[in-house]
């Protein structure tokens, strides 16, 4: 697929924008102040492999914590900050790679300027965020409620400001809890600007029905080339936002990196436990980084074809199972030893 290609900025070390990898983020829901459980939180996330963290500044005491919080941590840290400008160069201060703000509720133009004036002097970028329940109400009333067009010239308005500041170290999300109307506004601020987008439906829910409009709306976007970083918004632990925001990533190819796991939906042939074994496997394959497809089948008549683009795979029946390499059987293998067995070929690739 043909990605747009938008301005690049950094974010810490991390690029977004540009030809970089398109990064996932997730926010933090610990108290910021609390700095141990902080960066628990965190380094639990780096783990699951997020690239980018962002947390709530709700206070001088949040921001102070920035600076201890990133002495053990791997991975940039955004500030989100609202209303407070005070705040919010309080965080970029104290360390903040970037800042989460909607400059409309920060007040007067003065106030968004000294915001402006500190993350000049540190190299810190803005991401502007406005979602569809912050809209300015003389867009709601110009373009007849919240829509596309009342989402993104709201928008657009905040980025004129930054950009008559002289300021374009800027990233953007539109977002709204409705997975069409988010599509649209993305699509629509696409075509209007080179920023880089930041992906994401908001208030998507609890992890179901939240992971299900996150991928319609993330996907679909990524799909089209629009996106350089997503944050799936789940009501939950933080670590499924990652591990599902990476999971979009893979199924598009635009994630080359850990294990991608192929496996049918048991059905009257099946002859083995499937979904015990397909639950061991994510266990015992999680931690392996080398990009690769592996495939648990459920059938070894038709697993072998069904899965052969596959680097490697499993299929069993009657206590008896196979390991086949791109759809070719290699050996014959006792069901209880299928799991050690592949991942000892793992190993060997």
């Amino acid at each position: 697929m043909h990605r747009k290609k938008t301005r690049k900025i950094m974010v810490g070390k991390v690029p977004v924008g540009g030809d970089s990898q398109i990064s996932v983020q997730s926010m933090t829901n610990t108290l910021t102040k609390d700095v141990k459980s902080t960066v628990n939180q965190i380094k639990e996330l780096e783990r699951e492999g997020c690239h980018i963290i962002r947390a709530a500044i709700t206070d001088y005491d949040d921001a102070k914590a920035i600076e201890e919080i990133k002495k053990d941590i791997s991975i940039p840290f955004i500030a989100d900050i609202q209303f407070d400008y005070k705040l919010a160069i309080a965080a970029v201060e104290k360390g903040a790679d970037c800042l989460r703000i909607n400059p409309g509720n920060i007040g007067s133009v003065q106030k968004v300027k000294e915001i402006i004036k500190c993350c000049k002097e540190r190299t810190v970028p803005i991401r502007i965020g406005v979602n569809s329940g912050s809209i300015k109400k003389e867009y709601l009333e110009k373009y007849n409620g919240v829509n596309a067009d009342s989402i993104v010239y709201s928008a657009m308005e905040q980025i004129r400001l930054l950009e008559d500041m002289d300021f374009r170290e800027i990233k953007i999300s539109l977002k709204a809890s409705d997975v069409k109307l988010t599509i649209e506004a993305y699509e629509k601020m696409s075509q209007m600007v080179d920023y880089p987008l930041h992906l994401g439906v908001t208030e998507a829910g609890p992890k179901l029905r939240g992971t299900v409009k996150s991928a319609i709306g993330i996907g679909t976007l990524l799909s089209k080339g629009i996106g350089d970083t997503i944050r799936v918004s789940l009501t939950g632990d933080p670590v499924d936002e990652v591990r599902v925001g990476r999971e979009i990533l893979r199924s598009l190819d635009l994630l080359n990196e850990g294990v991608d796991i192929i496996s049918c939906p048991t059905c009257g042939r099946t002859k083995i436990q499937l979904i015990k074994l397909v639950e061991e496997a994510e266990t015992r394959l999680e931690n392996i980084k080398k990009p690769i497809k592996v495939a648990i089948m459920g059938c070894p008549v038709n697993g072998p074809g069904e899965a052969r683009e596959a680097d490697i795979g499993i299929a069993g029946g009657n206590g008896i199972g196979i390991i086949f390499k791109k759809g070719k059987v290699i050996k014959k293998v006792q069901e209880d030893r299928l799991i050690d067995e592949l991942i000892e070929e793992i190993n060997n690739l």
